[in-house]
């Protein structure tokens, strides 16, 4: 049925369909009947599916990506979209209107997505105000924070402990945010010694929260796919050693060669979809290669299928997320992607998701 609407939603403006869904999805939210009815028609229960990972168990590996609920508003109706986990924010210490718009453009040919949204978001404060109810999620809630726009590279430590000040007592797990291309300069944090010290302060804030008897949380780092490999090979051995517990891989893409020609090509902002499937599942079996045995690895970039989840999978995910799959897909991707994972762990005699983890990045 989606496939059926999708022509007519695609010719309205990307950002406003957006905020529509969001307030469709708000009729859900705090109804019982609403949430039990979705979760009737995309809910996937399979014991053969379900991870444990930090502490918490995953009733699925398939994961909404941090940028969709972005004020921590509809939370629960999407994990009754049968998601197995989802990721609110990015969440910065104060509300910003984020960049001019237009500012979110959609490439069907490509099946990709570029925004440039800028962290437009209503600050951690009031995100914290609907997360109260967070631990009654029959799925794990995790909080991506960033910082705000205005605030140099030099004080972005201080940006980032506010946010953990706010929230640590909300959310299952954490994710520092410095991977985005839509705030000037935000990349730089990856260089190894900022990225240690950005670590160290968030990773001190956590200590000094987990001090006030708050049970510890597990902290991300999200990394971008513009990176050289000794460049990503540095940042995930640092963040390993500083303490971090998982890694997220990847972000959008700077790079236009797959949508060359494209009449949005040249628009700024971060290319997601389609063209970065390969890509990031590339980056996510070197990752697991160089530090799966270390820490989880959260796989995200161009997931619409469950062929495409299974082959992150393979390469070292623990965990995937999708996004703009989405926007293509429709709310029902979840089930799709997670029925077709186990006809795949079928095919291939596994019996259970745990034992597909990196079997490809093994060889």
């Amino acid at each position: 049925m989606y496939q059926l609407i999708r022509k007519y939603l695609f010719q309205q403006d990307a950002e406003e369909i957006h905020e529509k869904t969001i307030g469709a999805l708000r009729l859900v939210e705090d109804s019982a009947p609403g949430k039990s009815i979705l979760k009737l028609i995309y809910q996937v229960k399979d014991q053969r599916l379900e991870n444990k990972l930090w502490g918490m168990t995953f009733p699925n590996p398939v994961g909404l990506a941090a940028g969709f609920d972005k004020n921590a508003e509809v939370y629960h109706a999407l994990g009754a979209l049968g998601f197995g986990f989802v990721e609110i924010g990015t969440l910065t210490p104060q509300g910003q209107p984020g960049n001019p718009k237009p500012r979110l453009f959609r490439l069907p040919e490509h099946q990709a997505v570029i925004n440039r949204m800028g962290f437009n978001n209503h600050g951690a404060y009031l995100a914290s105000q609907h997360l109260v109810d967070y631990a009654y999620s029959d799925v794990p809630i995790g909080i991506n924070i960033g910082k705000n726009k205005v605030t140099p590279n030099e004080e972005a430590a201080i940006d980032y402990s506010k946010c953990m000040d706010m929230l640590y007592s909300y959310g299952h797990y954490f994710v520092i945010n410095i991977s985005s291309p839509n705030t000037p300069n935000l990349r730089d944090l990856q260089e190894t010694e900022s990225l240690r010290h950005l670590v160290r302060a968030v990773r001190e804030k956590a200590t000094e929260m987990e001090a006030r008897s708050i049970k510890k949380k597990p902290i991300l780092l999200k990394v971008a796919p513009d990176m050289s490999d000794e460049h990503m090979r540095d940042v995930v051995h640092a963040a390993v050693e500083e303490g971090i517990s998982g890694i997220i891989a990847t972000n959008t893409t700077l790079s236009r060669e797959a949508v060359s020609g494209h009449r949005f090509a040249e628009e700024a902002g971060g290319l997601s979809g389609r063209p970065l499937t390969e890509r990031s599942t590339a980056w996510v079996k070197e990752i697991y290669q160089e530090v799966g045995d270390k820490v989880p690895i959260i796989g995200v970039g161009g997931i619409y299928n469950g062929e495409d989840a299974y082959a992150k999978i393979r390469a070292g995910a623990s965990l995937v997320q999708v996004y703009t799959g989405m926007i293509y897909q429709g709310p029902g991707i979840a089930k799709q992607i997670n029925k077709k994972l186990l006809k795949l762990m079928q095919r291939d005699g596994f019996k259970h998701i745990s034992e597909v983890i990196g079997v490809d990045a093994k060889e």
